[in-house]
């Protein structure tokens, strides 16, 4: 017999949370309690729908990482009595907070499934209905009495990606978010299809473990034509700097000037890990494929290789956070540990 999924909508802010106020025209925070007023088809979904709110919703600009750590332990606290959640998060950082979440929860076996809007939830044109409608249907997806999803998705206008995988794209667009390097793992048209084969599934069998540990001490270098010896030098002498996201040119490619490779290796050698990713929306950092990557790979420069930037900073915080011993950090960093980045077999 199938049991009816039991579903946890997490509202944290956002765009999706507000309504419209038609006598003043100001926008106000949505009662979730009253969602089915607002959304009757929810009445259709083959699930039980309960819902939780931080006891502050904010603005996605002020995410940061208690507020990661407030949502993963909403997800910790319900994990047993729910099986899928939908996370409802303002779009402008829901990247980073999707990602992040996705390296705070070892071993998930269930669906966490972002989502968001661009108009609000009373709007008469809004895309909120189909995105919430759609994501709490995938949540409630079930074959065989097992999800069909089993780790952190994003879900935006008809598409279903690896959150980790993903970037925002587009401020005005009801098709604000792609994944560069990842194919979308499920498509809402007629009928909602996944690509099965592109769903990760973790190695693991253990119970969820929520690592809270998180270590904000980092920066994000954007290298640019005309760069100054004394930007890259304050940059790496900020105090207890502990990581730094270099992005590059192409496929992972700098300047080959004596001050900028030797001001990377005087901070590797002071502790701090340095993750090279390219500036380009799509593709792969190689380093050695030129001459402009060879001096990064010798002096130790970790390689991203297709991580996104919000996911490598997630990544980042995240094995800070562990402690993880200067001689593994490299090698740990560069292995693909929650389907963030393609590893060469």
């Amino acid at each position: 017999m199938t049991k009816t999924p039991n579903i946890l909508l997490i509202y944290t802010g956002g765009t999706i949370g507000m309504v419209k106020d038609y006598k003043t025209g100001a926008l106000r925070t949505f009662n979730f309690d009253k969602l089915l007023k607002h959304i009757p088809e929810i009445n259709h979904l083959k699930c039980t729908i309960s819902s939780v709110s931080l006891s502050e919703p904010i603005d996605s600009s002020n995410m940061n990482p208690d507020n990661w750590v407030l949502i993963a332990e909403i997800i910790e606290e319900n994990y047993e009595a729910y099986d899928g959640f939908v996370v409802l998060h303002g779009s402008d950082t829901m990247s980073y907070t999707a990602s992040v979440i996705s390296f705070m929860l070892e071993n998930l076996s269930k669906p966490i499934i972002f989502t968001g809007s661009q108009l609000p939830i009373g709007d008469l044109r809004t895309d909120a209905k189909e995105n919430l409608i759609t994501s709490i249907e995938i949540a409630a997806s079930q074959d065989k009495n097992k999800p069909v999803i089993s780790e952190v998705c994003l879900y935006f206008e008809y598409k279903l990606y690896r959150a980790n995988r993903t970037i925002k794209i587009n401020a005005e667009h009801f098709e604000a978010f792609t994944s560069p390097n990842y194919p979308a793992i499920g498509e809402s048209g007629v009928h909602l299809k996944f690509n099965k084969q592109l769903i990760y599934k973790s190695k693991s069998s253990k119970p969820l473990k929520v690592r809270k540990k998180l270590d904000n001490n980092i920066v994000v270098l954007k290298i640019f034509p005309g760069i100054t010896k004394l930007v890259v030098e304050s940059i790496l002498s900020i105090k207890n700097l502990k990581g730094v996201i270099l992005e590059t040119y192409g496929s992972g490619n700098a300047p080959t000037e004596k001050w900028f490779v030797n001001l990377l290796k005087a901070a590797i050698k002071n502790g701090i890990h340095i993750v090279n990713v390219t500036q380009c929306a799509g593709g792969s950092v190689i380093m050695g494929q030129y001459e402009t990557s060879v001096e990064l790979e010798k002096i130790g420069i970790i390689s991203g290789n297709d991580i996104t930037t919000e996911s490598a900073i997630a990544k980042l915080m995240y094995l800070l956070g562990e402690n993880i011993p200067k001689k593994k950090f490299k090698s740990i960093f560069e292995t693909e540990l929650r389907g963030e980045m393609t590893t060469a077999e």
